[in-house]
């Protein structure tokens, strides 16, 4: 029963996405004699834990029941109270806990004073679902750096355009509808100037009432048009990633038009893709979907900054040699020297094929 519990607490933890970050998307449950009397998630980032929502669910007393939570429960002051006290206060006389939280703060802290309470403690019910769940804010909370997600949609011969640049649209209409709940629910987008240049895209959430991301846009030396539409349209944020050999005059011009302009350390006379990330980590961006182009998606394969693939294969032949593939620069020159994934899933949606797998 600790599963089946553990699991309905999972999928009230996904119901968090896109508007936690850079928290950790938490459900818990609430049993007793069999029955489920309190459930809640975090909903929103700087507003209550799942262990409160569920808790203020109640209808009944709570007392000798058990709480089901994906992650362990906080015992330190943040935005909120320690959930901690709460459960104690509350009389809970055992709590299931899926994993451990990896922040220093909380980390074995919360079991250890659950316990102390001389509340039974059990950890690791589908734990390793539960790290799935929450993996960007594992690997944020470990290494301060955001976790990328590379995302690319080509047809069965490799081919993200046609030779004239035509792309519109490689994948079907349900892939791109998954593609903007990315976008809706990872905490930033990064594109290379050169898409900016090509296409003049929005890089906004098209989902009624989603979360825009952070638009990131990596120009070493300050090409983008003062024209573009990340500049001037105001729906999300726009950052410009640069480096010293940008022009100052330029810099001064996209700040007063209300962009970040960040000066990032050079490599190869282009921006450091690991300084960047150090820098987008610093200011609290835990998530980044890479969507292009090329050469930067090759750049951020080669600095090992990509975490994650996502690849949206489509039922379709382009040929050409001239015809445009997901990754540029200068490839490999040895198959044993390939990018490696591993957990690979694939699964199927509308007409396309999805492969998922991380960076080894």
């Amino acid at each position: 029963m600790d599963e089946q519990y553990m699991q309905i607490a999972l999928e009230l933890a996904q119901k968090g996405k896109g508007h936690v970050n850079p928290n950790p998307l938490v459900g818990a449950v609430i049993v007793k004699d069999n029955q489920i009397i309190g459930s809640g998630y975090h909903q929103n980032y700087g507003e209550a834990h799942a262990e409160v929502n569920a808790l203020n669910s109640l209808k009944t007393s709570a007392r000798g029941a058990t709480l089901y939570v994906t992650l362990e429960p906080c015992c330190h002051y943040g935005k909120t109270p320690p959930c901690v006290d709460l459960i104690i206060k509350h009389q809970i006389a055992k709590v299931v806990i899926a994993c451990l939280d990896p922040n220093p703060l909380v980390s074995g802290k919360g079991v250890r004073k659950l316990k102390e309470a001389s509340i039974e403690v059990v950890v690791g019910v589908l734990e390793e679902e539960a790290i799935k769940v929450n993996q960007i804010f594992m690997h944020y909370i470990k290494t301060k750096k955001p976790f990328v997600l590379f995302k690319i949609a080509m047809t069965l011969d490799g081919k993200i355009a046609t030779a004239s640049g035509d792309s519109k649209w490689i994948s079907g209409q349900q892939s791109r509808l998954e593609v903007q709940q990315l976008r809706n629910e990872l905490m930033a987008i990064m594109v290379g100037v050169n898409t900016v240049i090509k296409d003049d895209p929005l890089l906004t959430c098209r989902i009624p009432d989603g979360h825009h991301p952070i638009r990131i846009i990596v120009d070493s030396s300050l090409r983008i048009p003062l024209s573009s539409k990340v500049i001037h349209d105001k729906a999300a944020k726009t950052i410009i990633a640069t480096t010293d050999r940008s022009p100052m005059n330029k810099r001064y011009q996209l700040e007063e038009l209300g962009i970040e302009v960040l000066v990032i350390k050079k490599k190869n006379n282009r921006v450091d893709l690991n300084d960047l990330m150090t820098v987008l980590g610093e200011l609290g961006i835990d998530s980044v979907l890479l969507e292009g182009g090329a050469a930067l998606a090759y750049s951020a394969l080669e600095a090992g900054v990509v975490n994650k693939v996502q690849v949206y294969v489509a039922p379709k032949l382009i040929g050409g040699e001239q015809a445009k593939t997901p990754i540029g620069g200068d490839g490999v020159s040895r198959l044993q020297d390939a990018f490696k994934l591993s957990d690979l899933n694939v699964r199927r949606i509308g007409e396309d094929i999805v492969l998922e797998g991380d960076l080894m």
